[in-house]
């Protein structure tokens, strides 16, 4: 049974979707057509498509648009030919890429989008960021972001803006991974690679050109379960500059409540930071960001202060395995030594899980303050989120009782 079911996973299947698709709107002024062609890719002389879907078993295949354009109202789609995740350039393939290996570089790509500025790494696991990391290098870069959380980068998509250089080469030869994706790779740097054979290399020139994908909107499909569809634009965040980011403050039980105070300049930086790699994380979400590096990251949560407890403790678990890598190139859950154990333990409890001057991200509102405290107890010293409960009072209160900034951003950021 066991051997069948890793038999599945190396399987190899051959899609019976048709090579061309079209999906048109039409309207009574007529008819836009969206034109799109199936993805191969030439692997030992063959011509394969996805390997499989979301899991053995599943059918699937890659469509890049090649013509068309879909203008509603004042938006318009992207244009036929920018392409990004759709028509990579599989540099070294071992077992070529299925829909979530293509799906999880997609998303990294989704955030790495809005930073430019410095060298970023954008580790995802399951669609969800599990480490994001700036740095004055790549290298430092990865490193801070598989160590955000190294447990969960294990078998991840790794995605970056700058070129792969050699230190990063081997920094990320050292851990497991199943996709690297970048803009190019310097010389010597696929003989590295070329260590690992499953490992997914990724060419993508248009990295060098992520920026100019900013506040650019796709059509996103979702299937229902009786074959309906449900058609939306793909989200953007409308805070990208401290500008964006306005002071929390409302009115109720007639007076006007407001934040004490704006961020710092580093903790709107860590803000913005946080609330950009926002936009790639799965709904209910909170993040906690320090010094431009994910802290802690829970996804995917029915309420919101349970979601702010998830990313606390992965921050206290994730620091912990960090200390005892660091310390002795062991994971947490493998160490032996109680005594060695109650150290890291200490430690860690005495940093709280390193969230203490960290900032906290919300993709909604607070329905109740009962979230924000979770982050407040733990020494969180400044917060962003939508704004617009009728409770954002008690969150400005919570805040203010304890220094913490708080901003809003006007604008929710809910991804499912």
């Amino acid at each position: 049974m066991a051997e069948d079911l890793k038999k599945m996973y190396r399987t190899i299947m051959d899609d019976h979707f048709p090579p061309k698709m079209e999906i048109s709107f039409v309207d009574q002024d007529g008819r836009q057509t969206l034109f799109y062609e199936k993805v191969t890719w030439t692997i030992d002389a063959v011509q394969k498509g996805l390997r499989y879907g979301e899991n053995p078993g599943q059918e699937a295949a890659l469509y890049r648009m090649v013509n068309g354009n879909l203008v509603l109202g004042e938006t318009e789609t992207l244009q036929p030919g920018r392409y990004l995740a759709s028509d990579i350039e599989l540099l070294q393939s071992g077992k070529h890429p299925g829909k979530t290996n293509l799906t999880d570089a997609d998303n990294a790509l989704n955030i790495l989008r809005y930073f430019t500025d410095r060298p970023t790494a954008v580790i995802v696991k399951h669609n969800n960021p599990c480490g994001v990391a700036q740095a004055a290098t790549l290298e430092q870069a990865y490193v801070k972001a598989n160590l955000a959380d190294r447990v969960a980068a294990f078998g991840g998509c790794i995605a970056v803006n700058r070129s792969v250089d050699i230190a990063s080469a081997e920094a990320i030869c050292s851990q497991y991974a199943e996709v690297v994706v970048a803009p190019d790779f310097e010389e010597g740097v696929m003989e590295i690679f070329s260590r690992k054979k499953n490992l997914r290399v990724i060419r993508i020139g248009n990295i060098a050109r992520l920026q100019e994908f900013v506040g650019k909107r796709c059509v996103e499909f979702k299937s229902l379960i009786d074959g309906g569809i449900i058609a939306q634009w793909s989200f953007v965040p409308k805070a990208r500059s401290r500008a964006d980011l306005k002071p929390a403050r409302c009115e109720a039980n007639g007076r006007v409540y407001q934040t004490n105070r704006m961020p710092t300049d580093r903790e709107a930086e860590d803000l913005l930071f946080g609330w950009l790699v926002e936009s790639g994380v799965t709904s209910n979400s909170i993040l906690y960001v320090k010094d431009l590096i994910t802290v802690g990251i829970g996804t995917g949560e029915q309420d919101r202060v349970g979601v702010a407890e998830i990313a606390r403790d992965k921050a206290y678990r994730k620091l912990a395995d960090r200390y005892c890598f660091e310390a002795w190139q062991t994971a947490y859950n493998d160490l032996k030594d109680p005594d060695r154990k109650a150290e890291i333990d200490a430690r860690v409890s005495a940093e709280k899980g390193g969230l203490i001057g960290a900032s906290m991200v919300s993709d909604a509102f607070f329905p109740f303050r009962d979230g924000v405290d979770v982050g407040i107890r733990e020494g969180i010293t400044a917060v962003v989120q939508p704004g617009g409960s009728n409770n954002d009072y008690q969150s400005i209160e919570a805040c203010n009782e304890s220094d913490v900034a708080m901003v809003y951003t006007g604008q929710r950021s809910f991804k499912h």
